[in-house]
């Protein structure tokens, strides 16, 4: 077992090295603009660039910031953006607009959880509990009687993976009418954790570090769904490539992919390792350091780099989205996905 460990490392390390080699042998750096939102799922990136990988194998890395997946889209769209670190539905969208761009590897699963406050997450247990579609809807229903509304929840854009979650949550898991049961607001990443914790929602849908954040800001604060509460294997944040058989692409993909999976790697055994980097890119070192690795430790077992292991899931949220009129019509999954790098890399 020993032998056959110290083989794979082997081969991934020579299979990096050759990637780096080819292109440390170029003129000059490849240019890489990458858009990313700023969650704990986009922190390969971070770990890339902390430790200089990405300039060490010869590329130099642009990460562009947005708020939302289908922001960072329209750049990608558009040809802003090379690469893509994000959720993984609104690549869906670019391609049914002619955008050749396809998910080479995933970066977290269960990101995503849905937190309430105040009378919404009234004689909630301080551990998360998984409740029964009854007594979710029961709990909605006390709500309005009492407040005179439903309950606001805080997403973000339409199209979005934490809009489309929050939807299928509470119609495909709990049969419930997300328009009869709440007000989903779509909202920025930013916004929606302001807004939670200034009382402007009732709930949030929500992934670290604002958990994290507000868990100790907000002590009354209460877990509704959990990631895998809200859908087991979720499928979050992933790498995406644009026209990633295009010459160009050729001379920094293989090596800007092996060490994207080497920084999730790394996320998933050491959080503390990659602590100081993810501080720096997501609270500009403002954020304590307790609360990055408390939100490091907590994402760990989602960090996953194989990206086989989210398409079923991708197929199905994109047929609720289908069948809820999110989207007009499905495209082919499997197309969205290019798995033979991983493969290498993983061999």
């Amino acid at each position: 077992m020993i032998v056959s460990h110290f083989r794979r490392v082997l081969r991934r390390s020579l299979y990096a090295l050759t990637a780096a080699l080819a292109l440390c042998g170029s003129a000059r750096a490849a240019t890489v603009r990458v858009g990313y939102i700023p969650v704990i799922g986009s922190a390969p990136l971070f770990v890339m660039q902390g430790q200089n990988w990405a300039r060490d194998a010869g590329i130099d890395m642009q990460l562009v910031r947005f708020q939302s997946g289908p922001q960072a889209i329209q750049a990608l769209v558009s040809g802003k953006i090379d690469a893509y670190v994000a959720g993984v539905l609104p690549l869906l969208q670019a391609r049914a607009h002619g955008a050749d761009v396809k998910v080479v590897a995933s970066a977290a699963t269960e990101e995503l959880e849905v937190v309430s406050r105040g009378a919404l997450a009234a004689d909630l247990p301080e551990q998360p509990t998984l409740l029964p579609p009854d007594a979710l809807r029961q709990r909605f229903a006390d709500f309005a009687a009492r407040a005179g509304h439903k309950p606001k929840i805080a997403a973000q854009p339409m199209g979005s993976v934490p809009d489309t979650l929050l939807r299928y949550w509470l119609k495909a898991r709990n049969g419930l009418d997300p328009a009869q049961v709440a007000d989903i607001v779509g909202i920025d990443i930013d916004a929606a954790q302001q807004a939670f914790l200034a009382g402007a929602v009732d709930a949030a849908i929500l992934r670290e570090p604002a958990l994290t954040i507000i868990r100790h800001r907000m002590p009354g604060m209460r877990v509704l769904a959990s990631g895998h509460d809200l859908m087991p294997g979720q499928p979050g944040s992933v790498l995406a490539i644009l026209n990633g058989d295009a010459p160009d692409r050729a001379a920094w993909k293989t090596a800007f992919i092996s060490s994207f999976v080497k920084a999730t790697h790394l996320l998933a055994t050491d959080p503390e390792q990659a602590e100081p980097y993810v501080q720096q890119a997501l609270g500009g070192g403002m954020l304590p350091k307790d609360i990055i690795i408390e939100a490091l430790k907590a994402s760990a077992s989602g960090f996953v780099s194989d990206p086989a292991r989210i398409v079923d899931a991708v197929g199905q949220l994109q047929e609720f989205e289908v069948q809820s009129g999110l989207l007009r019509k499905a495209e082919p999954v499997a197309a969205l996905f290019d798995l033979e790098p991983y493969r290498q890399i993983a061999q």
